[in-house]
């Protein structure tokens, strides 16, 4: 017969931490909250680490080159997706290593032969009221003119008037060189009362925005995550099928980490493609593979040369693996299983291979507890899609903001090469579903909160860094009533509210 566990399957929302002795140095404010994200040998430093432990996934409805930079100004790393063009992908990661602070590349663009309602259209898909317009309707073309909603009156105008009858002209625009530095556009902003500056180049073509509103985002975060360059770090995902051409390309364009972006990791597919980086480039090249959920997936791509392991099959909101094919596992005894191969190794090897928990995340406490439980950071898929800075659509459902949020198994991604076998070139069936995320706003917003919690609750464990809370805390198993007990009950409560 089949080997069995007899122990069950548990995922976060069945655990609680134990409080421990909070001494009066444990504040949020000493908390440190960095982590490694490749592996290193004992008494070395990690070549790369973040100051927060949180990545975006590896997916077409989350993790693009504004999702990138948003969340290295926090001090994590998104890994823009893999399911598109080779020189699509490779295009958006030189952006992030190219974006200067402050100075956005336009993603509300039309034509002057576009209408009203295309103006329209765009202004309520991205919720911009500064529209560029350009030769062509791209964001580099050569500039004619802007848009704001002080150019047009819905009420007043047929929905066909064409764009070059409203806008602003470009000979009337207070315009800059590319090469202008954010101080001097910021003077020149505030000396001329806009709101917008453009920056073009010799030939007119569109290069940057700078907007009035984002002055103070020229101030430095502390937590923002560069390299030696001081440009922003990114990620990018890969996959066992075209990574001899797709990896080059990637490297050439700056990308820092790479992840082999696979629905089960333990797999020949995954140790070829680490075995060609391996021999193309060393360990100069930083990538993670997985997704496993035991010690013998842990094992085999950690010595197969994997930098880091991501954990989990089958518990992502969008996922349903579990559902179509019967595999997978909790993601909290997934992750406390691969913590407790991936510290055997470490003693044995003197290599440690951070591992991350990737899906099972409900709540905000149950970063906290995946952290606990041995994980040295996460990915969210879910949680970041929710953001303004994610690639999809915002949407009015019956009168309450959304986001669209769909997984690599889905009809619409198409993602084959993420579940691929070896077999055709195809997706056979779905493993992940189309929906909608409750909209939440910045991203900065809710991270800063999401982790004043997990910085909160270290504290209550008496703890200031993460090894310390992989080392510390105590963790107990909940019943189903005591969960009940922990949430508000037997009172009625005055509005609603959403816990995400």
């Amino acid at each position: 017969m089949a080997r069995y566990f007899n122990e069950p399957s548990r995922t976060f929302g069945e655990y609680l931490l134990i409080p421990g002795y909070s001494s009066a140095e444990c504040v949020p404010d000493n908390v440190s909250l960095k982590t490694p994200i490749v592996k290193y040998k004992k008494g070395e430093t990690p070549s790369l680490s973040m100051n927060i432990p949180l990545t975006s996934a590896v997916m077409q409805s989350v993790s693009d080159d504004k999702m990138a930079i948003a969340l290295a100004k926090e001090g994590g790393i998104s890994f823009i997706f893999g399911s598109q063009a080779i020189e699509s992908q490779a295009q958006m990661v030189s952006r992030v290593k190219n974006y200067r602070a402050g100075f956005v590349i336009s993603d509300s663009n039309v034509s002057p032969e576009d209408t009203l309602a295309d103006v329209l259209n765009l202004k309520n898909k991205t919720g911009h009221s500064t529209i560029a317009v350009t030769t062509d309707g791209t964001s580099d073309g050569k500039l004619v003119g802007l848009v704001t909603s002080r150019d047009y009156r819905v009420s007043r105008m047929a929905p066909t008037t064409k764009v070059e009858t409203f806008m602003t002209p470009f000979e009337s625009l207070v315009w800059a060189d590319a090469n202008t530095t954010l101080k001097e556009a910021n003077d020149i902003i505030w000396d001329n009362k806009l709101n917008c500056l453009p920056l073009v180049d010799a030939d007119q073509r569109l290069v940057y925005l700078v907007f009035r509103k984002d002055y103070d985002s020229s101030k430095k975060n502390e937590n923002e995550l560069i390299d030696d360059k001081k440009r922003y770090v990114v990620g990018a995902g890969i996959n066992t099928r075209d990574y001899k051409t797709r990896v080059p390309a990637l490297i050439e364009a700056g990308a820092d980490v790479l992840c082999i972006d696979s629905s089960e990791g333990f797999s020949e597919w995954q140790k070829r493609t680490l075995e060609y980086i391996r021999a193309e480039y060393g360990d100069s090249v930083k990538v993670g593979a997985g997704n496993i959920v035991d010690k013998e997936g842990f094992l085999f791509l950690a010595e197969a040369g994997a930098d880091f392991v991501k954990v989990g099959i089958g518990g992502g909101a969008i996922c349903i693996t579990r559902e179509q094919k019967g595999i997978g596992r909790g993601q909290a005894t997934a992750v406390m299983e691969v913590a407790k191969a991936r510290d055997e190794y470490f003693e044995k090897t003197g290599v440690y291979v951070p591992i991350c928990s990737d899906g099972g995340i409900v709540h905000d406490y149950h970063i906290t507890l995946a952290l606990a439980m041995g994980a040295d950071f996460l990915m969210l898929g879910r949680y970041f899609a929710r953001f303004d800075e994610s690639p999809t659509n915002k949407v009015n459902i019956n009168g309450s903001y959304m986001k669209e949020y769909w997984g690599e198994g889905s009809a619409r991604a198409k993602n084959w090469q993420r579940y691929d076998l070896g077999g055709g070139e195809k997706l056979s069936f779905e493993e992940g579903v189309d929906s909608f995320v409750p909209y939440a706003g910045r991203l900065k917003d809710n991270v800063a909160l999401s982790l004043s919690k997990v910085r909160s609750t270290m504290c209550n464990c008496g703890v200031l860094t993460i090894p310390d809370l992989q080392k510390d805390a105590k963790i107990t198993l909940v019943s189903s009533t005591s969960i009940v007990e922990g949430g508000a009950h037997d009172v009625v409560l005055k509005e609603n509210k959403q816990y995400i």
